[in-house]
């Protein structure tokens, strides 16, 4: 089964077992060391997460808040490369789709072919690029659909109209809706405009729409799924948890659970 296949599988599948939305959490590879952050990939699992997307390390993270920034730094400090990171995602390969979030920078200094093989080697699903226009993503695209790995974009509440149904002409696997028109991070509330930000993303693909940036409760996951998301990204809070004290891998397995329970159909309790 492709990569893009087994996206489309992932989202159908929570469907199908009674969740309102499949849940996708974030997890920096090599933070808040290597060996951890493999335990807690398999505790993402364990905990119920139907995708999982993986952060490789970058010295220059510009969509991300400081949550997220802060683990770069540890990790790059630590020593994880790109190979090793992309370890963390063999790791959890053959239980969850892995959609791996790279910077471009890493991307092209391996060079193109050579890093998407790379995502082959170890079961990686898919490939997000924060920073890749839409203008520059044609052969990063090709290489991907050539593989049959999914190249999943983003789209901001600001996105036009018709820049929003070039992006979706173009998504694989999902599209990836950003909540807010900042970086990421931890919120006391969801944004306002949520479900206008999923309908206008919905209105440009017939991919599913997962929707990240600023969700931290399972209420707020609840509450998206409800907007019509069809999938949930978590990631700072999943991150603070992993550099706190005390059994880390522990404590994220149990927020991830209580993230897949928010979002577990009411109907069906």
């Amino acid at each position: 089964m492709s990569g893009i296949e087994r996206i489309a599988e992932a989202f159908e599948s929570a469907r199908a077992n009674g969740r309102r939305a499949a849940l996708m959490p974030y997890l920096m590879a090599g933070f808040p060391d290597l060996e951890t952050s493999v335990e807690i990939a398999r505790a993402y699992v364990d905990g119920g997460a139907d995708l999982i997307e993986l952060g490789v390390p970058f010295s220059d993270p510009l969509a991300d808040g400081p949550v997220i920034h802060a683990a770069d730094v540890a990790a790059l400090r630590g020593g994880v490369n790109v190979p090793a990171a992309l370890e963390v995602a063999r790791s959890v390969a053959a239980d969850v789709p892995v959609i791996v979030m790279c910077y471009a920078n890493p991307v092209f200094a391996r060079g193109l072919e050579r890093f998407l093989d790379m995502l082959l080697d170890v079961g990686a699903a898919g490939l997000i690029v924060p920073d890749l226009p839409l203008e520059e993503s044609q052969d990063v695209l090709a290489g991907c659909d050539a593989r049959e790995l999914a190249l999943v974009p983003l789209v901001a509440p600001t996105t036009p109209p018709e820049r929003l149904r070039a992006i979706g002409e173009r998504a694989r696997g999902f599209v990836y809706a950003v909540s807010v028109t900042g970086t990421t991070g931890e919120r006391q509330r969801n944004a306002g405009g949520m479900a206008d930000v999923l309908a206008r993303a919905r209105s440009a693909t017939q991919l599913p729409v997962a929707l990240g940036f600023g969700i931290g409760s399972p209420d707020q996951a609840a509450a998206a799924a409800d907007a019509g998301a069809d999938g949930v990204i978590v990631g700072s809070r999943l991150v603070r948890a992993a550099g706190g004290d005390g059994d880390v891998v522990d404590e994220v397995r149990t927020l991830v659970a209580e993230f897949s329970g928010a979002l577990r159909d009411r109907v069906l309790g």
